[in-house]
């Protein structure tokens, strides 16, 4: 089982704050996804334990962000893939990718977007930025 969380800030810019997320990413075992550089920032995070999801959204806080806004709560994982793709088996590729730790970055929305398709969240993530109610 997994779980994630998902906030939302003004940007993400500081290199110095990053690398604090870099580090409590490590620490925590957690893989986090930011879409950085300019207006939103984003932050997904994903890990094995629902500890490790708020203890990282809890050095986030810390790092008090301009327009912190935790967006969704550290919370169980609902795969959307595997609901639509009931009774077929998940593909090595994707466990791979969803096991792997550390902090991805990406420039735009879109790109981030994408990864949350990738990732089996996509709906959820929509539904957590405001896009749809």
């Amino acid at each position: 089982m997994l779980y994630n969380a998902l906030i939302r800030t003004h940007h993400i810019t500081s290199r110095k704050k990053v690398s604090a997320l870099k580090r409590a990413a490590d620490i925590h075992n957690c893989f986090v996804l930011l879409r950085s550089g300019g207006c939103p920032g984003i932050m997904y995070v994903e890990a094995k334990e629902k500890d490790s999801v708020e203890l990282w959204v809890n050095v986030v806080r810390n790092l008090r962000y301009k327009d912190f806004h935790l967006a969704t709560r550290p919370g169980l994982l609902q795969d959307e893939t595997r609901v639509e793709n009931r009774g077929q088996k998940e593909s090595p590729q994707s466990t791979t990718k969803k096991a792997r730790t550390g902090v991805s970055e990406v420039d735009t929305v879109k790109e981030f977007g994408c990864l949350m398709e990738e990732r089996g969240v996509w709906k959820w993530w929509r539904k957590g930025m405001g896009y749809v109610s």
